[in-house]
């Protein structure tokens, strides 16, 4: 892939400003013995003005070192991982500005730092390649953390959506409808809505809708749930009412084009959920349910209901408001899939927010334990109950290596982009004694179990549910083991 003059700059700059230092001499000593101002040279350090040949033959020159130096792309020693980092383009992929960061400032820390902390940089740099971490991890990764510093919360978002319902009179005491949301966006907007059946073989099941900007015609798959088809509208909503252009053009996305993209499908995402399950209302729902003696399922549905069959946007929309409305600021949210005909369980979302142990998604074949009820929900679903076709669990989980506990509330129901695929979502509050106190409910009879996070790393005894042997789990403790002797070998000797 060329480089850009951007990036030729920046690598000159660096190797410019490294043979100089290299050399024990100041911008006003090589000043001097070019002929070229300070200020010039200090602009080609910083990378934004590249000399002509002759320029760079006298730079060379009065550094002692060939022109064929100069210009190499290639810088050494302890900058050595920051070229590969300009080359690669990867601070290109990963959205500084959202943590106030600009690029060429980072740049600068970095080239500033000592030896240890760029071969620690260098290291990371190394680890993203040798597991092909992509453009849309590295998004997704900054989203995570976007939410997470903002409590999973938008006030800014939360008033969008209370200034749309005031304009267009939707009443947020009543369950939306797909009917209202498609006039609107027909008679306020001037979209053309047409439903019909997707080719599922063609875009493998996982395409609900297309839009077409310049024309504004929306394509809905007409065998969608009620559901899905309000939430794809709200999003279409959102986009209208917010003035966003920079949008992925599918549900669900294929690939995002830049963070930009992430960051306002996420926004539109939160404002569809925002305007389906109103602030207030849920807020005196949760408090209701939250400060009750015992754990109601009947009254939990209920809610659930009231707003939407979806228990993915009703959950997630629960994780905005915990942490605001009732201080509960340690947790996590997950969603897993299992296949009918394969027992593996795959978790393919997670937003964490806190310095709890949590489970997390597993990249390298393990089996996440079968003991936690997000999982076992999907596995044993004559166990829990249901309505509606939505399965709901509730239960007290420690982890046993940690000691942690969660309290663990999930639902399941079938994948609404294929029949064969059953999916979970959950959401785990940290039981830590401040956060216990919120959830008069505890004191109940609840489900309460040891739990691990794969089979593999799992020294629970006697478990019925595993499905694998402990073998990572072994590998530490050996290695443990020997760490031990060789440290009582040392003692021994001294």
């Amino acid at each position: 892939m060329p480089l850009k003059e951007e990036q030729i700059r920046r690598i000159f700059g660096l190797k410019l400003r490294q043979i100089r230092e290299r050399k024990d001499l100041s911008l006003f000593g090589l000043s001097k013995k070019t002929g070229l101002s300070k200020s010039y040279l200090n602009e080609i350090e910083k990378g934004k003005k590249y000399p002509k040949p002759d320029k760079i033959l006298s730079i060379a020159e009065a550094l002692d070192t060939t022109y064929d130096e100069m210009v190499s792309m290639k810088l050494s020693g302890k900058m050595g991982p920051l070229s590969d980092m300009i080359m690669s383009g990867v601070l290109k992929e990963i959205p500084l500005n959202i943590f106030g960061i600009e690029e060429n400032h980072l740049i600068d820390i970095i080239a500033n730092a000592p030896e240890k902390v760029t071969a620690f940089i260098g290291t990371l740099f190394e680890m993203a390649r040798s597991f092909d971490i992509s453009k849309d991890y590295f998004y997704l990764s900054a989203l995570r953390s976007y939410q997470e510093a903002h409590l999973n919360y938008f006030p800014e978002i939360e008033q969008s959506v209370k200034s749309f319902s005031n304009r267009y009179q939707i009443d947020a005491e009543k369950k939306l409808s797909s009917d209202e949301l498609d006039e609107l966006l027909r008679e306020e907007f001037g979209y053309s809505i047409i439903y019909k059946k997707i080719n599922h073989k063609e875009l493998d099941g996982q395409i609900r809708s297309v839009f077409v900007p310049k024309r504004k015609e929306l394509l809905l798959d007409a065998e969608m749930s009620e559901s899905q088809k309000v939430f794809i509208l709200a999003k279409e909503l959102a986009y209208c009412h917010m003035d966003i252009e920079i949008r992925p053009l599918t549900f669900s996305w294929i690939k995002f084009q830049g963070f930009e993209e992430v960051l306002n499908n996420y926004r539109a995402s939160y404002f569809a959920g925002a305007l389906i399950i109103s602030e207030e209302r849920l807020k005196a729902g949760l408090n209701k349910i939250l400060s009750a003696n015992t754990w109601n399922t009947d009254a939990f549905f209920d809610l659930m209901f009231s707003f939407t069959e979806s228990a993915e946007t009703f959950f997630q929309r629960i994780t905005n408001l915990l942490p605001i409305h009732f201080g509960i600021n340690d947790m996590f949210f997950l969603r897993l899939s299992h296949t009918d005909d394969d027992q593996t369980i795959e978790m393919n979302k997670e937003f964490h927010m806190g310095k709890s142990d949590h489970p997390r998604a597993i990249n390298n074949m393990e089996n996440y334990c079968r003991r936690w009820v997000s999982t076992n929900v999907l596995l044993n679903k004559d166990k829990y109950k249901e309505q509606k076709g939505v399965r709901l669990g509730i239960q007290k989980s420690k982890l046993q290596k940690s000691g942690d506990s969660h309290l663990v509330i999930t639902a399941s129901n079938q994948d609404p982009f294929n029949t064969k695929v059953e999916r979970s979502v959950c959401i785990g509050i940290a039981l830590d004694n401040r956060q216990s106190k919120k959830l008069k409910f505890l004191d109940s009879e609840l489900d309460e179990r040891l739990v691990g996070k794969t089979c593999e790393r799992c020294a629970v005894n006697n478990c019925k549910e595993r499905v694998a042997q402990p073998d990572m789990l072994y590998k530490i403790e050996h290695k443990e083991m020997i760490e031990a002797r060789i440290e009582k070998l040392i003692d021994e000797l001294k």
